[in-house]
């Protein structure tokens, strides 16, 4: 009979028991147990004890443990083979598993236990939440999953008994639905929502396909419905990665408050909007975000102008994908060191859309499909733009306008701020600026263009104002519920008939001299008929044509909306509805959803009729203004145009630029606009920039000329500075010097941003050293710079296909760019290719010339060519101004080098440029051999050409 051996093993709860059964077998090899990997354990095992007949044994093991795939994993043990072992283990809660349990205001011990949650005070760290979930379970269980080839439906049942700890409000809802859509091979929708009561969705539309189009066989993800607890998981299927999971406790939908958490696949996570902060990439250690658009300028953590629900997440091995929540109420982000992300919102539902990318180009670019392309701003647009918070009147503009031309300065587009306005009133002209409709044609005649500026408060004290007595007409204003009655606030203008004293403080100032305004609602029909009309009547005066101010494009501002007192004239009368259950963790967090805004039971009516309250559309405000502003200015100039608009939401780049607010003449403000023109870009929002040299505050010399380098490249390239601000002493020269030396840095005009390292490094927006170097990669260039004050050379190295220094330092060569010591950083704008495998159209400018002269000079390219000596591009070229289908009414140029031959083609043949313009130059770098000849076709056939060849072996160019 053989000798054998038998050990039996069982799991009762959290202990594995090795017991021997049969023990006349010895193994020569003294084999022992190392490893035990526990497969579906739902929560981490903090401890695990190993005994042996009851007395505990010494074990250097170590656990791990995969919340993902719920398996812990046991090393290091040393289990002899043929002896019984018992293996305990307790289930806990590490810290970076901590789930918050009771986010709102007040937390106490006694309101933790009352949810069924734990209360651990953790003085290490005084983000790490003190309640937090006891255990993975969350309240709904899943049942009626059905999987089909276009996506996957499910009911969700509320299944808790301990209802004490909830209001009315934040009752979990019983019954839920859960619908899953593939679109397409790229993104899929998932929804939560109430099937049995109607609920408010978010009224924006997007570009999904009528019916699914993705296929089993090429889409790129796989979904998965997990129950007990109920969770959703996406999955990339090319690499596995779990780019979504959501079984985690937080899970809880009701009235006024919904709540669900993800883990991420790693710690690089860029978006959400629209708040200021350190890094591009945002920092996973216990942070949290409010949303919910509110006048605040830019400060750390303080929710401001927009409300941006998207993010793009990097996967370890690079891939990317993207997430928007399609959700308009106000709401919270908590970013924790798991990874993951924990979503809280006061209303509505839970409507999510996927993008999978795979490269971060490509989720910008299915994102944008999905909210809309960006709107395409007019080519003068792209140009340097002036505007002060303070002129006196429109003599001090016409000075500012020869001033800039006499210090040969290029500029392309003037604003007027409020002040052109009689007391800040909307569509009116102040008398202190009768001569601003003369100046604009005048400047206009001169190849200028010219911004007004417009808020959408309008006053009810006046006894002869149109826009008023109109909008009463028209019944265009928000009013109480179930009344007839307007909600006044108290903004912009003041009121008629007094002289204000500026040297009492605000508070008492707005009290007595600020007007009671009624602010439209941009939802309705006849609000936009209404809008439309009243800036029709500016542009062309039907009473005195000497007073039309034709302007170019309309910078809306204050449509958060922004109102000087909380709430309304009077105060607000829903205290559940402006102080919610749950109020996210927004800036004056105590003072309600009120704070420095409209009262939230404020009655809009949707396009189709029906009712919704201020509650559910506020971070809508901005963007409802948007797109009938631009209708109304396309159809007034007959031009393309452009809108900047302060407040955004997901689709708002279709119709607008952003510029990113009130800023502070301040060094940490210069490197912060970087982050917030990436983001937006990231957004969908590409045309977008900061107020150079600051709107608050004196701008110190230094600042403003380094500020005015970054600027240049801002999509949105605009000065702006606020009443009383001084400019630094000097800076026309300066400017002029720097100015002198653009004329380098001959790129043509691009209107995206974008991160370097985002790809490749998985990084922040820009790298620093100990020299404070900025580095900013746009397109498939770079610029970089210095700060802070005091800091005057660069010496550091970048990883780049190509360099080129505008200046001529640091040269042209293949491999890493090192930007020399002793680079003029006042007067030279630091530009470098970025990247090999890409041509780079140029313009040739000229000093003091404006961009409606430039389109006139001679095109050029730059050819960089990547390792393997290839390289491609495209141009579009059109008049600059026209509305319409842009393949229609454009040219548009394919560029191909390859094997020693640059192609040039022409794709589309739809607009004649009257300029009768040449590419007349063409530089290319990583050229490794002396170039002797350079012949040039068209049709196949040799065409004669007048060029000179130059090679330099050094740079390679």
């Amino acid at each position: 009979m053989l000798a054998t051996e038998s050990n039996y093993f069982t799991v009762p709860q959290n202990v594995l028991q090795m017991n021997v059964t049969n023990n006349n077998y010895a193994d020569p090899n003294n084999l022992t147990f190392e490893e035990i990997k526990i497969l579906g354990l739902l929560q981490e095992p903090v401890s695990v004890t190993v005994l042996q007949n009851n007395d505990v044994q010494n074990s250097s093991h170590n656990i791990t443990y995969n919340p993902v795939d719920k398996v812990a994993l046991i090393k290091g043990l040393q289990l002899e083979l043929g002896k019984s072992y018992s293996l305990r283990w307790t289930l806990g809660t590490s810290v970076n598993e901590k789930y918050d349990c009771h986010p709102g205001l007040n937390a106490s011990k006694e309101k933790c236990e009352q949810l069924g949650c734990v209360w651990t005070e953790d003085l290490s760290s005084l983000r790490v939440p003190y309640c937090y979930y006891n255990g993975p379970d969350n309240a709904y269980s899943v049942a009626d999953v059905k999987y089909t080839s276009s996506g996957v439906t499910a009911n969700l049942t509320f299944n808790k008994s301990n209802l004490k700890a909830y209001g009315k409000s934040t009752l979990p809802i019983s019954t839920l639905r859960l619908e899953v859509k593939y679109h397409n091979n790229h993104m899929l929708q998932f929804k939560i929502y109430d099937y049995a009561n109607e609920r408010y969705e978010v009224p924006v539309p997007l570009n999904v396909p009528k019916s699914p189009e993705s296929t089993v066989k090429n889409r790129l993800y796989d979904v998965t419905v997990q129950n007990k607890p109920f969770g959703i998981q996406v999955r990339r299927r090319s690499t596995g990665t779990v780019i979504w999971d959501s079984q985690l406790p937080t899970f809880t939908f009701s009235d006024m408050f919904i709540q669900i958490s993800t883990r991420l696949a790693s710690q690089y996570l860029y978006g959400f909007g629209e708040t200021e902060h350190t890094m591009f990439r945002r920092d996973m250690n216990w942070h949290t975000w409010g949303m919910f658009t509110r006048d605040q300028p830019p400060g750390y953590k303080m929710n401001s102008y927009g409300f941006q629900p998207f993010y793009m997440g990097l996967e370890e091995d690079g891939n990317a994908h993207g997430v928007l929540l399609l959700n308009s109420n106000a709401m919270d982000v908590t970013f924790q060191p798991t990874p993951a992300l924990t979503y809280r919102t006061t209303g509505g539902i839970l409507d999510f859309y996927m993008v999978l990318g795979p490269t971060p180009e490509l989720v910008v670019q299915e994102y944008t499909a999905l909210v809309g392309r960006p709107v395409m701003p007019p080519y003068w647009a792209l140009g340097f733009q002036l505007c002060r918070y303070g002129y006196e009147n429109d003599t001090e503009i016409a000075k500012l306008v020869e001033d800039m031309k006499a210090a040969r300065i290029p500029y392309d587009v003037q604003y007027a701020d409020i002040d052109y306005m009689e007391r800040q009133l909307d569509f009116t002209l102040n008398p202190r600026f009768t001569g601003l409709p003369a100046l604009i044609n005048k400047i206009q005649e001169e190849g200028m263009r010219f911004i007004l500026i417009l808020d959408p408060a309008i006053s009810g004290n006046e006894t002869n104002y149109p826009a008023f007595t109109r909008g009463l007409e028209k019944d265009v204003f928000i009013k109480w519920p179930n009344t007839n009655d307007i909600i006044y606030a108290k903004v912009w203008p003041d009121l008629p008939n007094v002289e204000v004293n500026n040297t009492l403080d605000w508070e008492t100032q707005v009290e007595l001299y600020r007007a009671y305004v009624a602010f439209p609602d941009f939802f309705r029909n006849s609000t936009t008929e209404w809008w439309t009309r009243e800036i029709t009547e500016v542009y062309t005066n039907p009473h005195n044509a000497s007073k039309s101010l034709k302007f170019d494009g309309l910078w809306i501002d204050m449509n958060e909306p922004a109102s000087f007192v909380n709430g309304a004239v009077g105060g607000c009368r829903n205290q559940q509805l402006n102080f919610p259950p749950y109020v996210p963790q927004l800036g004056s967090r105590s003072e309600g959803l009120i704070f420095k805004t409209l009262c939230m039971e404020g009655q809009h009516y949707l396009p189709d009729g029906s009712p919704v309250s201020h509650y559910n559309v506020h971070n809508l405000y901005g963007w409802a203004q948007t797109k009938p502003t631009l209708d109304a200015l396309r159809n007034i100039t007959k031009e393309r145009g452009i809108v900047i608009t302060r407040s955004t939401y997901p689709s708002s780049g279709k119709w607008s630029g952003h510029w990113l607010g009130d800023n502070t003449a301040a060094w940490n403000q210069l490197d912060k606009s970087i982050i917030g023109m990436m983001e937006f870009s990231l957004f969908g929002v590409s045309y977008t920039g900061a107020d150079i040299c600051g709107f608050f505050g004196d701008s110190e010399y230094e600042l403003c000329a380094r500020w005015m380098e970054l600027g240049a490249f801002y999509p949105y390239s605009r000065n702006h500075n606020g009443k009383g601000a001084k400019q630094p002493s000097g800076m026309r020269r300066t400017k002029m010097d720097f100015w002198d030396g653009m004329e380098h840095a001959f790129m043509m005009p691009s209107i995206t941003a974008k991160g370097t390292g985002i790809h490749s490094h998985r990084g922040s927006a820009y790298r620093t050293n100990s020299c404070s170097v900025v580095w900013v990669r746009l397109g498939t260039a770079a610029i970089s710079g210095v700060f802070p004050s005091g800091a005057g050379d660069i010496s550091d190295t970048l990883h780049l296909a190509m360099c080129l220094s505008s200046g001529g330092v640091g040269g042209l060569r293949a491999g890493r760019c090192r930007v020399q010591p002793g680079f003029p950083l006042l007067s030279r704008a630091n530009c470098h290719l970025g990247r090999g495998g890409w041509l780079h159209k140029r313009q040739l400018p000229k000093k003091n010339i404006l961009f409606f002269h430039s389109r006139r000079n001679p095109l050029a390219l730059t050819v960089a060519l990547n390792d393997s000596q290839l390289a491609a591009g495209q141009l579009y070229w059109d008049d600059g101004v026209r509305i319409g289908k842009y393949k229609d009414k454009s040219l548009t140029f394919f560029f191909l080098f390859l094997q020693n031959i640059l192609e040039i083609k022409v794709l589309h043949r739809g607009y004649a440029d009257p300029n009768n313009l040449k590419f007349t130059r063409i530089k290319i770098l990583g050229v490794t051999s002396t170039v002797q000849e350079v012949t040039v076709s068209q049709n196949g056939e040799v065409i004669q050409s007048p060029h000179a060849v130059f090679y330099n072996s050094q740079n390679q160019v």
